[in-house]
């Protein structure tokens, strides 16, 4: 309930601090889950600070000696457990802590079924599809590295990656690979890769470790941070058998850090004996369609009409010469029949004509009018008459018989 207080009735600090120790008192005892962040022994009293494993805040723990060492193995400094302890509030010092009873360290089936329930609620959301995965690209002009502080993953990718490809450039960006801090530093350089223009692919390595020491690397905040990436990020973390969520949600899963320098550069001497390569079967290309061209070209060549164009002209000649002798031949001979015919009909014409007959001595008698006399009864006497013969023609007058 709250207190009735004023400027002018206000309540002293030592009740504040023990109406709050009597509330917290009230909570009972809770399991509180969390990474043991600082460990200290004093004396026969151990304190702890445990850190939660996701948001950055902290809770200090209280607990005998013996309580911690009933743990087997005893936890140590990064260890994730689980703590049975009651909230108290210390109305002296005006702080907060919990004093346990028992620690338990958290197991590994029970991190793992964590995982599993962690990584179907991702795939769920899509984080994992291979829709969303992009490419690397070819030959990435920067590559940003994301390591731990002089480790071995940090030389492996350096040192294979220039030996794949010389003139390769880095911008590594060393963190803590495990512990408490891991995740936000982690998450941090990633954010300042990703918003560097000049970095074209980023690459996250750590060497191997057990399943507590890779723990990071499945955490939410970094899972959802490389989904939301603008850059492509290449997952190297552990080895083979290691598969953190981190490989799931990358957008290429590399199995080591060394496999990474060979995914994320190209290998010169391989590049130069493909260019190499290409070049011949270019050239082999080339070289038959030039002598098939070639060949064709022979051929066309070869052929009469090209090998000796006269000749073929001159057949050609010869048959027009052929063909207009025919005709003329043809051309005479229809000729010819046609004066025969003509001949003979002329003939016959000039054995029925008139004009042949009178040759013989005959006369045609023809009245004034033109009319033939055939018989000398049609003409009465003294009728003007007129005596056409072959060659000329007179006048005669007809007399009584």
């Amino acid at each position: 309930m709250a207190l009735d207080t004023s400027p002018e009735a206000p309540v002293p600090v030592r009740t504040i601090l023990r109406l709050t120790s009597e509330w917290i008192s009230r909570l009972g005892r809770v399991w509180v889950e969390g990474q043991i962040a600082e460990l200290t022994r004093r004396g026969s009293t151990v304190f702890l600070t445990l850190r939660d494993p996701v948001a950055a805040v902290s809770v200090r723990v209280v607990c005998p000696r013996t309580v911690l060492d009933a743990t087997d193995p005893p936890p140590a400094e990064g260890a994730r457990v689980l703590v049975w302890a009651k909230p108290d509030f210390n109305t002296n010092r005006g702080s907060f802590s919990l004093s346990a009873t028992e620690i338990r360290a958290v197991g590994i089936g029970e991190l793992l079924a964590r995982l599993e329930r962690l990584r179907r609620a991702l795939a769920a959301e899509g984080l994992f599809a291979a829709e969303r995965k992009r490419p690397l690209p070819f030959l990435p002009g920067k590559i940003g590295l994301i390591c731990g502080r002089d480790s071995a993953a940090e030389k492996d990718v350096l040192r294979n990656s220039a030996h794949r490809w010389p003139a390769v450039q880095f911008r590594v960006e060393p963190v803590a690979v495990q512990g408490q801090y891991a995740v936000g530093e982690v998450v941090d350089a990633l954010h300042r890769l990703d918003a560097d223009p000049s970095v074209d692919v980023i690459v996250i390595a750590r060497g191997g470790g057990s399943i507590e020491d890779l723990l990071p690397f499945s955490d939410e905040d970094l899972i959802r941070a490389v989904a939301a990436a603008k850059s492509p990020v290449v997952s190297a973390i552990g080895h083979e058998q290691d598969t953190p969520l981190l490989d799931l949600v990358a957008d290429v899963r590399a199995s080591t850090p060394t496999d990474a320098a060979r995914r994320i550069v190209p290998d010169v001497s391989e590049q130069f004996a493909l260019i190499s390569q290409l070049r011949g079967r270019a050239r082999r290309c080339l070289t038959g369609r030039m002598e098939r061209e070639s060949a064709w070209l022979a051929d066309l060549r070869s052929r009469p009409a090209l090998a000796s164009p006269v000749r073929e002209i001159e057949r050609r000649q010869e048959l027009v010469t052929g063909l207009t002798e025919r005709a003329r031949r043809r051309l005479a001979a229809t000729l010819d029949r046609a004066g025969d015919d003509v001949s003979h009909v002329r003939a016959r014409l000039l054995a029925l004509s008139p004009a042949t007959t009178l040759s013989r001595g005959y006369a045609i008698v023809q009245r004034p009018d033109g009319s033939v006399v055939r018989s000398a009864a049609q003409v009465p006497a003294g009728e003007r008459l007129t005596l056409r013969f072959a060659d000329d023609q007179l006048t005669a007058v007809s007399e009584d018989q």
